[in-house]
């Protein structure tokens, strides 16, 4: 199946991904969203973004929404509107989400036991020692892994504050995990373990929430970016 519109890009077989803007701080850091079609034809939309009816005739397009997941603590904003965009879907997240938004209708708890309907599409792994509390997603099929703050890839932006900012984050041109940022890591023998687990996969690709889509030698890309843990 062709993609339907402009919104969703292709970024391997039976996944796309979808760019939308984002600020945090006034910093322009953008955010995405990935769409995987499992190996049963429904979709999952991993971290929503705002969903518009264009985006939304796009999505239907690809195939039905049946799982929708909030990876952490921190993407969660728009799954509200995702639920209500597509309400036949489970909406997954991690216990400590789940806790925090009362307000959102979980329909399942998301850990490394994959859900019955995609427990043949995926391998998962939670990044222990973290308080972003993440839980990354590898698609054998495609060699693909699926993240939202694992690392981010900024070539550059046009806005000059984000600049400066990603140059103190040593992220300017740099994959990597900001410097200012690195205090997320409570336990970082833990989550060392982690990062050394996820290297054992081996993908080729990685689709990230913040800067550009790794589409070249990102395990080696991620194994530079995660040496400072």
């Amino acid at each position: 199946m062709s993609d339907p519109g402009h919104g969703v890009e292709r970024v391997a077989d039976s996944i796309w991904s979808v760019p939308a803007p984002f600020s945090l701080v006034g910093m322009h850091i953008g955010t995405r969203m990935t769409v995987v079609r499992l190996s049963n034809g429904s979709l999952l939309l991993h971290s929503p973004v705002p969903m518009s009816e264009t985006l939304m005739a796009e999505i239907n397009a690809l195939g039905p929404v049946r799982h929708i997941v909030c990876p952490n603590v921190f993407h969660h904003l728009y799954a509200a509107a995702a639920v209500a965009a597509f309400p036949d879907a489970i909406l997954h997240g991690p216990p400590a989400l789940r806790a925090k938004r009362k307000d959102l209708a979980f329909g399942a708890e998301l850990s490394e036991t994959p859900h019955p309907d995609w427990g043949g599409d995926f391998e998962l792994l939670t990044i222990a020692g973290c308080w972003i509390r993440e839980t990354v997603f590898y698609h054998p099929a495609t060699r693909t892994l699926i993240a939202c703050d694992l690392v981010e890839n900024f070539h550059g932006s046009p806005h000059a504050p984000t600049r400066l900012y990603l140059k103190l984050q040593g992220l300017y041109g740099v994959v990597g995990f900001g410097r200012l940022l690195r205090f997320l890591y409570r336990d970082r023998r833990s989550a060392r373990v982690s990062i050394d687990r996820l290297l054992q996969w081996p993908f080729e690709r990685l689709v990230l929430a913040h800067g550009e889509v790794l589409t070249d030698d990102a395990r080696e890309s991620v194994r530079r970016g995660m040496a400072w843990l």
